[in-house]
């Protein structure tokens, strides 16, 4: 069933063209996600599509059988409303129903509770109520008696991500489900959840995310919105940016062809032609269209920085027995840490375990309770904060960089300048003197981020630097970290960017409990996982190992350990000789991988290898479980 039909779309604000003449089509159960750098015209799109847009020319027609609901960075809402008054504002026949069933149970009147019984079947309401507050749960809201207006930030948002979803999940009929960065303000327990709740709905989703794990996981087609046009993938993140590679590839060679005909008929014009005839002016309309190619900028992300950062001494960092408390609640306990030269340190936890105030102890934002910090005399911490930038409204992008340096020095005693950064961070000669406040959100978030990093700091700070921030720039900022060459500390909710760029992790466990763990986010998250299935298994915390003299000989009346029943037995066989059969399978297919560039083949591939490393993976698991009986 075809949901949307767009058809030669263009939109421009004054000379600025986000789009033109792009065309798609959305059809029934496709998870689709939108890949661009900030200002491309992501969110005019979605917002032509909810139709508070109109586009310039072009045609959008949306199947009068579907609902578009659309999840926004702004929130509207009522501050006095109650949490359960705000998701009972839901306008479906569900909900009213569920409305009218709970006003029957008051009631005396016979007939509206007849009706109101036969509408909560009709309208299949009897387990929406039970799942409305199951998903505000996952969303770590559980006080429905709070008013909005005294919610954070992050928590009117996952309130009105539970509302959407349970929208979604009331309505009962076609709808095309939008959503613009609904992993904002979750913490990972909440990003693995919503993941896992968005594969298995039987949905149709166009989404923009800059999670490429949560992309992965939930769509398999991806919009690329790049030079005001519209190009689409089908498969995975990598096969998009291979896709990617081989357009440019062949745009380059396309542009070194047109350079070569450009010369030549460079000096055909110089010889100023006139266009008497139809072969002259032909070939004259035939050299403005060769030099447009011939002159188009692939400066993306291609600048190579080799850095002179400041010195840095022999101390660096060091925290030492740090307490930290809120009244009752303990954020940090008897934490001691020394910071390396070059270390990446990641740090993770829950949202409200503490994680900003130990970046604000670190920098002399907030007071510790109790303990030492020690901090190198070399130490120039450049920190990027959740705040936001401070700008002057008329003040130009360019002016806003150049008031810190003219240049950016490199270690070969060669320098950038002002506009070279800039351009390095997806900023373009016209939007560089463009004013700040001409830009989107996300703009003046690249914005805020390359000011921090323009000052050359050589310890690097960022909480959740990853928010709002479009594929395009997080890129740029994992090449330019990975080359940095001091120490950084980054608290962030996206395990892509952390995986790439951490070495080390610091992780929040609550109660002021920070576990050292030394490799990437991905490691840690499986460390706990066998942890957990451990813990399920034993029924207890694995403890440290004490020294003890001799083991004790154990009581008359101390359980036996079990033996394994003739079914357990049977599956462990089974289980011993299907994992072997699985690893081969699975070697093969990734031969097959490395080998092949069908892109159809590559995403089918893919597929294949990870249901079976899930197959292998559930295995090994009950092996263990099997092994310990």
């Amino acid at each position: 069933m075809n949901y949307v039909s767009a058809e030669n779309l263009t939109k421009s604000y004054g000379i600025k063209v986000l789009f033109k003449d792009i065309s798609f089509h959305i059809n029934e159960g496709d998870k689709i996600a939108i890949v661009a750098k900030n200002g491309s015209g992501k969110s005019t799109l979605l917002k032509i599509l909810m139709g508070k847009e109109i586009a310039d020319s072009g045609t959008v027609v949306i199947n009068k059988d579907i609902q578009v609901v659309l999840f926004d960075q702004e929130i509207d809402y009522n501050p006095e409303l109650t949490i359960d008054e705000f998701m009972m504002t839901l306008d479906s026949e569900p909900i009213l129903a569920l409305k009218n069933y709970h006003k029957s149970l008051h009631s005396t009147d016979d007939a509206f509770i007849e009706k109101a019984l036969n509408d909560m079947e009709a309208h299949k309401a009897w387990d929406l109520e039970n799942e409305m507050k199951q998903i505000l749960s996952q969303l770590k809201i559980t006080d429905l008696d709070a008013k909005m207006g005294t919610l954070s930030g992050g928590q009117v948002k996952r309130v009105a991500l539970a509302k959407l979803l349970t929208e979604t999940r009331a309505e009962h009929k076609h709808t095309l489900l939008i959503m613009d960065e609904p992993t904002n303000h979750l913490d990972v327990e909440m990003v693995e959840w919503l993941e896992n709740y968005l594969t298995k709905a039987k949905i149709t989703l166009l989404l923009v995310t800059h999670d490429r794990y949560f992309l992965d996981s939930v769509c398999d087609i991806i919009w690329e919105m790049e030079d005001q046009n519209l190009y689409l993938h089908n498969g995975s993140y990598a096969t998009y940016l291979e896709n990617k590679m081989i357009r440019e590839d062949n745009m380059s060679a396309t542009i070194d062809k047109a350079n070569n005909l450009y010369r030549k008929e460079l000096e055909w014009m110089r010889r100023q032609p006139k266009a008497r005839t139809t072969k002259s002016k032909s070939r004259i309309d035939a050299f403005y269209e060769t030099e447009k190619v011939a002159k188009t900028d692939t400066r993306k992300q291609g600048l190579e920085l080799d850095f002179e950062m400041k010195r840095l001494g022999n101390k660096i960092l060091e925290l030492k027995h740090i307490d930290k408390s809120f009244g009752d609640k303990v954020l940090l306990k008897d934490f001691s840490y020394q910071f390396q030269r070059g270390e990446k340190v990641g740090i993770v936890g829950k949202n409200g375990a503490g994680k900003s105030t130990l970046l604000n102890i670190i920098q002399g934002y907030e007071k510790f309770d109790k303990g030492e910090i020690e901090t190198g005399e070399t130490i120039s911490f450049g920190y990027f904060s959740q705040k936001g930038l401070k700008y002057k409204e008329d003040e130009r992008v360019i002016d806003f960089i150049k008031e810190i340096a003219e240049f950016y020095p490199l270690a070969n005693g060669k320098s950038l300048s002002a506009s070279q950064f800039l351009r390095l961070f997806l900023f373009d000669d016209q939007t560089q003197y463009s004013p700040i406040s001409k830009l989107s959100g996300g703009e003046k978030r690249r914005l805020h981020l390359m000011y921090i990093l323009y000052q050359n700091p050589n310890f690097l700070i960022f909480d959740e630097p990853t928010n709002d921030l479009d594929l395009p720039t997080l890129t740029v900022l994992e090449n330019f970290l990975q080359q940095f060459q001091g120490s950084l500390i980054i608290v962030s909710h996206d395990r892509y960017f952390m995986d790439r760029i951490v070495d080390h992790i610091l992780a929040f466990e609550g109660d002021g409990k920070i576990k050292d763990f030394v490799g990437n986010f991905s490691e840690y998250r499986e460390s706990k996982s066998r942890e957990g299935a451990l813990e399920k298994n034993t029924g207890s915390k694995p403890e440290p190992v004490k020294e003890t003299i001799a083991a004790p000989e154990p009581s008359p009346t101390s359980p036996k350990k079990r033996k394994m029943t003739f079914k357990e037995q049977r599956e462990l066989e089974t289980i011993e000789k299907e994992m072997p059969e699985l690893e081969l399978q699975r070697s093969k297919i990734m031969d097959q991988l490395n080998n092949e560039t069908d892109y159809e083949k590559v995403a089918k591939l893919s597929a294949e290898l990870e249901a079976v490393s899930e197959k292998l993976e559930e295995y090994e698991m009950r092996w263990l479980e099997l092994q310990e009986i």
